[in-house]
């Protein structure tokens, strides 16, 4: 059987030297050459929900986004899922990271974790305790942030970045890294509630608890950095399916969806 993504950049060759016909592009790209409609149909199939490809009404084709990479689609590339809890909602008004999971997807699978509480240096409101369950006693001997930045660097470094409402997640990660370290790594982000609202737009709610539902992801551990993790590494499996089948094969194509329809909005 065919390697789809390779037929793919087949065709961006054949496009790159200019405009084709949909016939010339199931010869070429296919090696279709009997029947015109079936050839026709093949072609659409692979390239008619690709947004990188662009087809007028007699049928001929022009590329219109970048080529593929071959390393940046979206089976082939590590993506590191995150989950913070923190002592509330903003680290610009002193609020720091109580407890961080990193999930590793990597291969369609999910590999490894990173785990750990963190002192927070500052008490835990108890509207905070009551919503995690991390007190004050869990992390008093529990290491400082500046203790696993480094560990979470290497992490993070040369992953895609996700997590379920991601600007919370890396504000906090961002600003204490920022602090401790002097930098943060440069990561392309994933937002798997952005996904879903332009994956799935039928749902009527996107919160964790209803795309868990909704896919049939247990939670374990509901609001708990490594329970949020893990059942967001495992919605964002099924979510990366769906891109794939609605034609978003790389990241850069999935980014230019969530970026476009964003700015529309």
């Amino acid at each position: 059987m065919r390697d789809e993504p390779s037929l793919v950049r087949r065709a961006v060759l054949v496009l790159q030297e200019g405009s084709a016909h949909t016939l010339d592009l199931a010869r070429e790209v296919l090696g279709l050459s009997g029947n015109a409609g079936a050839a026709s149909a093949a072609v659409f199939a692979l390239l008619g929900t690709d947004p990188r490809f662009q087809v007028d009404g007699a049928g001929w084709w022009t590329l219109v986004g970048e080529a593929p990479d071959a390393e940046e689609e979206l089976g082939a590339l590590r993506y590191a899922v995150v989950d913070v809890e923190t002592t509330g909602g903003s680290p610009g008004q002193g609020h720091r990271i109580t407890e961080i999971a990193v999930v590793e997807v990597d291969g369609g699978l999910i590999t490894e974790d990173f785990q750990t509480l963190v002192n927070p240096g500052r008490s835990i409101p108890s509207r905070i305790s009551e919503l995690t369950g991390i007190t004050d006693e869990m992390v008093a001997g529990a290491p400082f942030f500046d203790e696993v930045a480094e560990d979470l660097f290497e992490w993070l470094e040369g992953r895609v970045f996700v997590a379920h409402n991601a600007s919370f997640d890396w504000r906090f990660i961002e600003h204490q890294m920022a602090d401790t370290l002097g930098y943060v790594p440069q990561n392309p982000r994933l937002c798997t509630v952005q996904m879903a609202r332009r994956l799935a737009p039928h749902l009527a709610r996107r919160n964790l608890d209803s795309l868990a539902a909704h896919f049939g992801v247990p939670i374990h551990s509901r609001h708990r950095a490594y329970g949020d993790a893990l059942a967001t590494a495992r919605v964002l499996l099924r979510l990366l399916d769906e891109a794939e089948a609605q034609g978003y094969r790389d990241l850069s194509s999935l980014q230019l969806l969530l970026y476009r329809k964003s700015r529309s909005r």
